[in-house]
């Protein structure tokens, strides 16, 4: 039989027996999941391959019908790779289009293939060979990312900026440390990803509808050759857990959530009002009406992506949360949502990294301007008065009265004479002026974790130990 001959009398499945009618039109459109499910094709493929051979070495199929099958299925791979497949509705899903296309090539033994496992199994074990993959290629873009980000956080490890709480200018930082809380969230997400690469790495495979099966499998096998890290161990449990998907979808929502945040700076920096970074033009559009606009496309639409990103996850959990044991029709709308966060979250980290790496031009002076105002000092003179023994509630009072008077004189603390700060406390002497400089602000900030500059390329050095190379 060609490739482009499928059976149309909607009695082609597997079950076509147990009925007394085709089903209907409309039906078959609506639980097809062939349309987007065949881009699990090539795990298909890979784990038939495995559970054929399991097959061949316990006896359940001959050496002659496994060679058959591997056979077969190298072509089929082929033709799919080619764009030479052709994909039926009839035949509903990914794994009854190759298997179909199977018996068609070599007969017999491709029946037989199906032996010992159900669709049940199967795809979720194909779900979890796909996103294993995927989130490999992930946590390699968030490598990419972080270096990124570490090369520019060094560039501006003495960068001084406003820090801002509320949006409010609150202490100064430097421009690297400000990067590296990014670097920080990364790293968490990198490790969510590590975490739930483990869960996702077990091998349904084995557990058949959902109660196993009587022939004498191995699964140990399967799995060591599939490359998982062990066996599902309940097969209820293994045909019909999708928590190794909604886990991706909460660490794929988290990342996003992330660069969200970046964005969000991102758009508020570029704008004039703050100008503290500009953004490279071929990351930014104009207006259709306005010619001086040049709008901060992409990380606007990092931002608006993070919402279908969040949706998918919700439809995962929504999906799973009325369900009974076992394997439920349900659970085919698990795909989707898989399949559109590894498309939205890829081109997302790769663009980002683009932007970071070579994207971004800082205007040292509008920060340090910036950082000016505001009054980010008063705390480092807070401080300096409770190293002079004043309790540190005190300080703060002393400090409040200081800076009220700076702002009625419209002057930062800096700027205020000696004598004016002495009427708030004779404790002020002239090295407070060492203190309420931003330098002098960043470096006293020399703690793990702190803002200045050597704790900042400290943090860096750490970091590009802990990546590694690439």
């Amino acid at each position: 039989m060609s490739n482009k001959q499928h059976p149309d009398d909607g009695r082609s499945s597997g079950w076509s027996g147990r009925f007394s009618e085709p089903v209907d039109e409309l039906v078959k459109l609506y639980t097809a999941s062939v349309d987007f499910d065949r881009r699990l094709a090539q795990a298909d493929i890979e784990a038939s391959r495995a559970h054929a051979r399991m097959l061949g070495a316990t006896k359940v199929l001959s050496p002659e019908d496994v060679a058959a099958i591997e056979r077969g299925l190298s072509t089929i791979l082929g033709e799919i790779e080619r764009g030479e497949f052709t994909w039926s509705r009839d035949l509903e899903d990914v794994h009854l289009n190759i298997e179909k296309r199977l018996v068609a090539l070599i007969g017999d033994p491709g029946k037989r293939l199906h032996t010992g496992r159900s669709r049940n199994d199967q795809v979720a074990t194909d779900l979890r060979l796909y996103l294993r993959s995927a989130v490999d290629a992930i946590a390699a873009s968030i490598k990419r990312l972080r270096h990124a980000l570490l090369d520019l956080a060094e560039k501006h490890a003495e960068t001084i900026m406003p820090g801002f709480t509320h949006l409010q200018v609150a202490q100064p930082v430097t421009f690297g440390h400000h990067l590296l809380a990014y670097d920080a969230m990364l790293s968490r997400d990198a490790q969510r990803l590590a975490e739930c690469r483990k869960r996702i790495n077990l091998l349904p495979l084995g557990s058949a509808a959902l109660a196993g099966t009587s022939f004498a499998i191995d699964r140990e096998r399967v799995a060591q050759e599939l490359g998982f890290d062990g066996l599902c161990s309940n097969s209820l449990d293994a045909v019909s857990d999708r928590d190794f998907a909604i886990e991706f979808a909460a660490a794929a929502a988290l990342i996003m959530m992330h660069l969200s945040r970046f964005s969000e700076e991102l758009v508020l920096w570029s704008n004039p009002r703050f100008g503290f970074v500009r953004l490279a033009d071929r990351f930014c559009t104009g207006s259709s009406i306005m010619p001086q606009k040049r709008n901060p496309d992409v990380p606007e639409l990092v931002r608006g992506k993070s919402g279908r990103v969040f949706g998918d996850l919700i439809a995962l959990l929504t999906v799973m949360k009325g369900q009974p044991l076992a394997y439920n029709k349900d659970n085919q709308e698990d795909k989707e949502p898989v399949f559109d966060i590894v498309d939205t979250l890829g081109p997302t980290l790769a663009i980002m990294t683009d932007l970071i790496a070579g994207g971004i031009e800082a205007d040292a002076a509008r920060m340090r301007a910036a950082a000016s105002e505001g009054f980010a000092t008063a705390t480092d003179l807070a401080d300096y008065l409770v190293r002079k023994g004043v309790p540190f509630r005190d300080a703060h009072e002393v400090v409040a009265q200081a800076v009220r008077h700076a702002e009625s004189e419209h002057r930062d603390l800096s700027e205020l004479p000696l004598a004016s700060l002495q009427r708030f406390s004779s404790l002020i002497g002239e090295d407070v002026y060492v203190v309420l400089t931003l330098e002098g602000s960043v470096a006293s900030r020399a703690h793990p974790g702190g803002t200045a500059p050597e704790q900042v390329r400290a943090a860096i050095r750490a970091a590009r130990a802990s990546l590694g190379s690439g």
